[in-house]
């Protein structure tokens, strides 16, 4: 019960100041470059990886990307960057 009014508090204060929801929290973040780039934020870890597949876990579900080409340019601890020809990609959302 703690937990929650603490987080009820958290979460009007984020309101209030106007901070994104993907800054405080684990919900992760998929932006799109044209065909070519990928940047994922709040990732938890690379599932797969070949020239033509990858797969991404993060805290929400399971990312796949589609393409040819397909590399992993950047990665820290919060996002990853992919680059090649990207042709298609889906996510599978994670129950609770």
């Amino acid at each position: 019960m703690k937990l929650k009014v603490k987080k009820n508090r958290m979460s009007k204060l984020n309101k209030i100041l106007e901070i994104p929801e993907e800054i405080y929290s684990d919900v992760p973040k998929i932006s799109m470059i044209g065909f070519d780039e990928m940047i994922i934020e709040n990732y938890k870890g690379i599932l797969e990886y070949e020239e033509f597949f990858i797969r991404i876990s993060t805290y929400k579900g399971l990312i796949g990307i589609n393409g040819y080409n397909l590399n992993l340019e950047t990665m820290t601890n919060d996002d990853i960057r992919v680059t090649g020809k990207i042709e298609s990609f889906d996510f599978e959302r994670i129950t609770d």
